[in-house]
């Protein structure tokens, strides 16, 4: 299924005549309009009348089968070689992209706010209208998915859960010395060797990734520390593992928080309470919720629960101390937002829900799950158990 480009199309308006992105397919918005993945930089055109690829001859060929494209031409149709020979890279591309643009009747064109300054300068010294905007109107396309991308998304997710379960059994099978370290075929268990369990296991399912967090006791009190070093027991550990799928490149997310032997009655309460936020947080979604209510329902438990949160006091360093999630997609952090600035949510979206809590005295906690809004609420597309102890 093809995605819906209408509303890039009413963007353009009587305005502009069509629609540029020049970046390789690690660009979200590139991968996504032009349905092709090169790891050099290449040009997409969109009009209402059509898709238009220029690529370089190396990609020709490819670009013409796996694309969505209705056209796809080579630099070497518009005499790119002599041009950069003649003028130099900026200025001979540019002179090279004005001439497809004029096969297609373009003068004038929005772009990305990031497109490149000297290629806008350059294209513009051709005669052409370039304008960055600034209405993100592929990524608010992007934010509602597809059945197909839904699939996609659900499918890493399924990955993501045999690498939480590879690392799970690793911290379950683990012995605790005499000083507290957890060991694992007598070496000490570190975040370093369960997160080469998490990579391997991702590799053998499809997917990869370039981090992932397990980081324990203090370490888990900063939600973004990749942690390092021995885990122990009774402490708290944060697995947070956001692979990508090496086909579709869609992305799952999922955190879970264990602890191997007794919990501290703090980091129990927390857990419990987190539950309780996680819980209260599913049942606000709906379409026509905000993401504002679904962050809001997070806080009403926290704050009625005696903890500090950013919406009570934001300059507050513990307690929940981030948003309550964000879309997953083609990009592993993309819209909606769950956040006091989180804007309506429609079926279609991919979102994670994830509160949590954190304070260097006492640890980490967070639970997060991914779910698709639907037509009369939500579908959870994650299914790992949300347990804290390990035994």
């Amino acid at each position: 299924m093809e995605p819906d480009f209408s509303p890039l199309a009413e963007f353009l308006g009587d305005e502009f005549d069509g629609y540029l992105i020049s970046a390789d397919g690690s660009d979200s918005n590139q991968l996504y309009l032009s349905g092709f993945d090169a790891p050099d930089p290449y040009v997409t055109l969109y009009t209402p009348e059509g898709i238009h690829l220029l690529v370089s001859t190396l990609e020709f060929g490819r670009a013409k089968k796996e694309s969505r494209a209705d056209t796809v031409s080579r630099l070497s149709d518009y005499d790119y070689r002599d041009k950069h020979a003649e003028h130099g890279a900026v200025v001979g591309k540019a002179k090279t992209v004005a001439a497809f643009l004029a096969d297609y009747g373009v003068g004038s064109l929005a772009v990305p706010a990031d497109f490149p300054l000297g290629t806008a300068d350059a294209l513009r010294e051709e005669g052409v209208t370039v304008e960055a905007e600034a209405d993100d109107v592929l990524t608010n396309i992007r934010a509602v998915k597809s059945d197909e991308e839904v699939e996609h998304i659900h499918a890493a997710q399924d990955a993501n859960e045999a690498a939480m379960r590879a690392a799970e059994g690793l911290i379950r099978a683990a012995d605790v010395a005499e000083d507290g370290t957890l060991t694992y075929e007598g070496d000490p268990l570190t975040s370093e060797r369960v997160r080469e369990e998490i990579e391997v296991t991702l590799l053998r399912h499809g997917c990869a990734l370039d981090e992932t967090i397990v980081a324990c006791g203090a370490d888990a009190a900063d939600p973004h520390d990749r942690g390092s070093g021995p885990l122990h027991a009774d402490e708290a550990v944060i697995i947070d593992i956001f692979p990508r799928d090496k086909e579709t490149k869609y992305n799952g997310d999922m955190t879970r928080t264990f602890v191997k032997g007794e919990p501290s009655p703090e980091i129990r309460e927390w857990f419990d309470l987190t539950e309780e936020a996680f819980e209260a947080a599913l049942d606000a979604v709906e379409p026509g919720a905000t993401g504002k209510d679904v962050h809001d329902a997070v806080c009403d438990v926290y704050e009625a629960a005696g903890e500090s949160t950013l919406r009570a006091d934001p300059s507050a360093e513990t307690g929940f101390i981030h948003s309550t999630g964000h879309g997953v997609g083609l990009d592993v952090h993309e819209l909606p937002s769950l956040s006091p600035s989180g804007e309506e949510l429609r079926p279609g979206h991919v979102i994670t829900i994830e509160p949590g809590l954190y304070d260097p005295e006492i640890g980490g906690v967070r639970i997060e799950d991914l779910v698709v809004v639907t037509e009369d609420g939500y579908e959870n597309l994650t299914e790992y158990p949300v347990e804290l102890v390990v035994e």
